[in-house]
């Protein structure tokens, strides 16, 4: 029978022969985590190795997700599909094994990590949808929700600044049943930390509000006793502090950056066996050793017992039952279609006079009664953004609601906005000005990675928004997010366009959405209702002439300078077309028969964008123009720093003649 020894070194085994087959990755960190993972994994996490998916399963994070072999050799040993060729095959083309673990890859992987800092954060994200999916559902007798979030990371996550704005939130949120381990081994890259890295992580843990324990990392009894104390203290998230060697039982490169992130060598391998008394083959796992891991029993028991709980709470509260089972599937309400068509009509008659962000507001407010798991937010600036509505109600300490104020943490926001979306049950969106999506990028980038139903709501989105000065006018910001694969980004120009984006990014389940919004008014235009599904199409015909000679793009506040400059022209005898162009992400999509009926081929083209002119160099091609902003802005009224930089009717007017 195999001891917990022969469990830890499994892991050490199978880590360092994958990366030393790869002859690429990090062999250091799983090798020293081995005994936190076997209690954690084996003796404390609800899982079903045969659904890795199911509703109240504990979620895990590998943070340090460098350390991926780690989480490979355990979804492999304690049962899940992860086949050992796979393993052995880790680092190469389409193996399910990446350097890091990527969410889709394989079953059992909650999230992808690698960045960072940001693994941690959507732990938090998962924590607090569970806190608040519980709050939602559960009745008393009847806890369908209640599950914990166990969370790994390691010195360079501590580092990382979204850490600290992720996990100074969860304390003030008071999420206990987020339990994270810190391997603390005091190496990095560039060697030992105590050059750059001596905060005192203890007492900045608990003065977040964290319950805070220190063991040997090494020791299995003193970590389940930690497990078991942090779980006893349920109005803390708890920090275990694990005092680690990295490479453990490597003869000459543990406690040294020489086993961090390189194969430890062919001889050192060998050594390693000889140390752990690890007498097989590489890839070679003895039986007794697969069935002191194997899980599959356990979660298999474990999750039929939450299903005769679920079954029990459905006969009990079925309108509640299937609601949850709705949210959890990420399915929309049944009446989805008819309620935001109507919603659509209501404003478009209204054809009111306003900026977009607050076309947005009145957007929220519609569809929040009719979206449950709306779960809004914005970093410290609610007011300006417009992303509350009556019906919302904030998240106040350790209360829950679903309004969050993130406070000043942007980058933080988005990391834990995806540990909710990944968690389920909820459709989070948060808000900032579009300048500080510079902060968040990495976390909007990954939530694209990982096909996250996420919207951000950026405001205040170009040079109008005038006295705040450069600082606060994104110039680049629009084309930069564009360029981010499997990204949306609308940039509307009256409150039906802004409407319907948002009940685009609602119903798009394969990633996420940014809404770019105006700080000003901008006109209220009344569409034809056949022109509601062609803006879903990212661009449209939205005011044509007979055989045009020349096609004006324009978007968001500038769309009015386009239909204003055409009139222009026309009177003159220039035939324009006027191309709304929302979101060129979803317009690229289109069939190329609809494209080129929208932008005919042969016809001169000129956009208009209060933003950098190159992105728009593909649309209007070498013989067009653009009218943009290659500079910083200026402080000033919003009208004068547009006229200023040439967003006039005249300018418009001009450049189209230039073309012609």
């Amino acid at each position: 029978m195999a001891t917990r020894a022969d469990l830890c070194n499994a892991i050490r085994a199978l880590s360092m022969d994958a990366v030393q087959k790869a002859k690429s990755g990090h062999p250091g960190a799983p090798m020293g985590m081995a005994e936190i993972a076997e209690v954690v994994w084996n003796n404390n996490m609800n899982h079903n190795p045969d659904n890795a998916n199911w509703a109240d399963r504990d979620r895990f994070v590998l943070s340090n997700g460098h350390g991926s072999m780690l989480l490979y050799s355990l979804l492999h040993l304690t049962g899940y599909d992860l086949p050992m060729e796979q393993l052995a095959s880790f680092r190469q083309l389409h193996s399910q094994c990446a350097g890091h673990p990527e969410y889709g890859y394989a079953p059992g992987i909650e999230t992808t990590t690698g960045p960072l800092g940001q693994g941690i954060s959507n732990g938090v994200g998962f924590a607090m949808a569970e806190k608040l999916m519980a709050d939602q559902f559960n009745k008393p007798g009847h806890d369908i929700v209640d599950h914990y979030t166990y969370a790994f990371l390691g010195d360079g996550c501590m580092m990382e600044g979204v850490s600290h704005e992720a996990c100074a939130l969860a304390g003030t949120w008071g999420l206990g049943k987020l339990v994270a381990f810190w391997d603390d081994n005091g190496i990095s890259i560039d060697g030992h930390i105590e050059g750059w890295y001596t905060d005192d992580t203890v007492g900045r843990f608990k003065s977040y509000g964290w319950h805070v324990v220190s063991v040997d990392g090494h020791d299995v009894d003193a970590i389940q006793k930690a497990i078991d104390e942090s779980k006893a203290v349920t109005d803390k998230p708890s920090l275990i502090c694990c005092k680690t060697i990295i490479g453990k039982g490597s003869p000459n490169k543990s406690g040294s950056h020489d086993c961090h992130g390189a194969a430890l060598g062919d001889d050192e391998v060998a050594l390693v066996r000889k140390e752990i008394n690890w007498p097989h083959a590489p890839f070679v796992i003895p039986d007794d050793v697969y069935e002191g891991w194997n899980q599959k029993d356990k979660g298999a028991a474990r999750e039929a017992a939450w299903n005769d709980k679920f079954a029990a709470y459905a006969a009990a509260f079925p309108a509640d039952a299937k609601e949850f089972t709705r949210r959890m599937a990420g399915e929309l309400p049944a009446d989805w279609k008819s309620v935001t068509d109507k919603i659509i009509a209501e404003t478009n008659e209204k054809a009111e006079k306003l900026a977009t962000r607050k076309a947005s507001q009145n957007a929220i407010t519609a569809l929040a009664p009719e979206l449950p798991e709306f779960l809004g937010g914005s970093a410290d600036l609610t007011g300006s953004n417009l992303t509350a509505a009556p019906s919302f109600k904030h998240v106040s300490g350790k209360g829950p609601g679903n309004y969050i104020s993130y406070g000043v943490r942007e980058f933080g926001m988005a990391a834990i906005m995806n540990g909710i979306a990944l968690h389920g049950g909820f459709l989070p969106f948060g808000g900032t000005f579009h300048m500080f999506s510079d902060y968040m990028k990495s976390g909007m980038r990954m939530a694209a990675l990982m096909h996250q139903r996420v919207v951000y709501v950026l405001t205040h989105d170009s040079i109008g928004q005038g006295e705040d000065g450069p600082t606060h006018q994104p110039v680049e910001n629009t084309s930069g997010l564009r360029y981010i694969p499997n990204m949306d980004v609308w940039r509307p120009a009256d409150s039906t366009e802004t409407t319907i984006a948002w009940v685009a990014a609602a119903e798009r389940n394969d990633g996420p959405s940014c809404l770019v919004l105006s700080r000003q008014g901008v006109p209220g235009n009344k569409h034809d209702a056949k022109d509601f599904e062609l803006v879903r199409k990212g661009g449209y015909v939205f005011s044509d002439a007979a055989n045009a000679n020349v096609i004006i793009i324009a978007n968001g506040s500038e769309l009015s300078l386009a239909v204003d400059a055409a009139a222009e022209l026309t009177a003159a005898g220039t035939k324009v077309r006027v191309v709304s162009m929302p979101s060129t992400n979803v317009f690229d999509r289109q069939e190329k028969a609809y494209q080129e009926s929208v932008l005919t081929p042969g016809v001169k083209r000129v956009a208009v964008e209060a933003a950098h002119p190159d992105f728009w160099r593909k649309y209007v091609g070498l013989d067009g123009a653009v009218v943009g902003i290659d500079t910083f802005g200026e402080s000033a009224p919003g009208g004068e720093v547009m006229k200023h930089f040439g967003f006039t009717v005249e300018n418009v007017v001009k450049t189209v003649k230039s073309v012609l």
